[in-house]
């Protein structure tokens, strides 16, 4: 591109320059001639006054001296009925043909122009004066003339080339950039990004790439979470599953082991799904707003239904009590006795309250207490499930990252939180009463300030 640039700048700039240098170039020659001749006449004029006095050899040939064509023998006086005084050059018909006129004329000779001026003496006499230009004061200062010119139009030449080898060049390096980009965003690298750069168009395709690459990354971010979230749901009929196996008997622990392996297996795809790419890394490493844009689709539309929140925890704390009893685990449902209604449907309601009653049961010891809480405010409802457990070691760090330690995946907490915040509520880490860890989701019913939520 940069030679091509570079030789559309040289064709045209050629093209311009010939066009106004060649006429400039011939009219500098035509002022030359035209100021030679001027000289030539005007040095003939100074003789009309010496011939209106005199028309001696001797007196006109010192006359003719004093005056540059005559010191270099290029001046002739031709006196009508006399002698011829000088050197002359012109034919005896043109001179005669002079005479006859009123007024200078020029005649082309081998070698230059002869300039013949008549003058009118007393009586019927005449006179004509001839002066010779030769050609090399025709073309007095045209050659150094055509030379500047010359050298002017090779400066505007190569300025043009210089400026289009700069242009070619910002073009060049902000489409490689865009092809590198593009090269690599291809073979994987999502943290791929480029400055827009260059002339508009590739500044708004520079851009696009950006939005697209982006695009990208959140939609492969929404895709693990997606994959991470159905593999958590199916910890709970892997934990029923498990429970009626445990019922068997020894007979069952083939059974058993194969429901372990599973377990493992899903853990392992939860891990890989939450494993941070390298595109997550450069972009912070946390998919909370890209999620709510790309994933949120999956929650949007369906957060209009609601549902009674009450009677979700019932039916949950019914399935989850078998469990809770065989491990000899203490357990309370609170204020879930009157309907109360939630902001959302009974489905997503469900996966959130097992996500956090199955990391209860995954991350303390058998026969440790726990507890269920739902809270209606005015403008939120509030379920807060706590335990007697070791508690949460750095909840800031566990809300930021999604896990909360002792190799959890943090599901559990991320499908709470996007459920929260789809409503415009919260979700909160703090310690419990019995001791450990307590979870709090904070669903809004209305669109209440941040203030009536920290004060619910």
């Amino acid at each position: 591109m940069r030679r091509t640039l570079a030789v559309l700048m040289v064709a045209v700039t050629s093209m311009v320059a010939l066009a106004f240098l060649v006429p400039l170039a011939l009219i500098v020659r035509e002022t030359a001639q035209t100021r030679a001749v001027a000289n030539a006449e005007r040095q003939a004029s100074a003789l009309v006054p010496v011939l209106a006095l005199t028309t001696g050899g001797d007196d006109l040939g010192h006359a003719m001296a004093r005056t540059e064509a005559g010191r270099h023998g290029r001046l002739a006086i031709h006196v009508k009925g006399g002698a011829t005084v000088g050197a002359s050059r012109a034919p005896a018909a043109e001179v005669a043909g002079a005479a006859a006129q009123t007024r200078a004329s020029t005649v082309e000779l081998d070698g230059g122009y002869v300039l013949l001026r008549p003058v009118a003496l007393d009586g019927d006499r005449s006179a004509v004066i001839e002066v010779f230009v030769p050609a090399d004061e025709l073309n007095r200062g045209v050659l150094a003339s055509w030379a500047v010119l010359t050298g002017v139009a090779v400066v505007l030449v190569l300025g043009s080339v210089l400026v289009g080898d700069r242009l070619g060049a910002r073009v060049v390096r902000a489409a490689r950039r865009l092809g590198t980009a593009a090269t690599a965003l291809g073979s994987g690298d999502l943290s791929e990004r480029i400055h827009p750069d260059g002339p508009p168009e590739l500044k708004a395709a520079a851009t696009a790439f950006n939005a697209m690459a982006n695009r990208v990354t959140h939609l492969l971010a929404a895709e693990r979470e997606l994959a991470a979230d159905l593999s958590h749901r199916l910890r709970t009929p892997l934990t029923a599953l498990k429970l009626s196996l445990d019922q068997l008997g020894p007979e069952a622990e083939p059974s058993r082991q194969a429901l372990g392996r599973l377990e493992g297996e899903v853990t392992t795809i939860i891990s890989a799904a939450r494993r941070p790419s390298r595109a997550a890394q450069s972009f912070g490493g946390s998919f909370g707003g890209s999620f709510g844009g790309s994933f949120g689709g999956s929650f949007g539309g369906s957060f209009r239904a609601s549902c009674d929140a009450a009677e979700v925890l019932r039916e949950r704390l019914a399935f989850w009590s078998a469990l809770a009893e065989d491990q000899g685990r203490p357990w309370q449902l609170v204020g879930a006795t009157l309907p109360v209604r939630a902001p959302v449907p009974a489905g997503e309601l469900t996966a959130v309250v097992d996500a956090l009653l199955g990391n209860v049961f995954r991350h303390t010891a058998e026969g440790t207490a726990f507890s269920v809480t739902l809270h209606e405010g005015r403008d939120t409802v509030g379920i807060l499930v706590a335990d007697a457990g070791p508690g949460i070691r750095d909840p800031e760090a566990a809300l930021e990252r999604g896990a909360s330690g002792s190799g959890s995946t943090g599901l559990g907490l991320d499908i709470a939180r996007r459920l929260a915040e789809s409503t415009g509520g919260v979700l909160r880490l703090d310690r419990s009463s019995l001791g450990g860890a307590q979870v709090q989701v904070w669903l809004r019913l209305e669109k209440a300030s941040k203030t009536a939520l920290k004060d619910a």
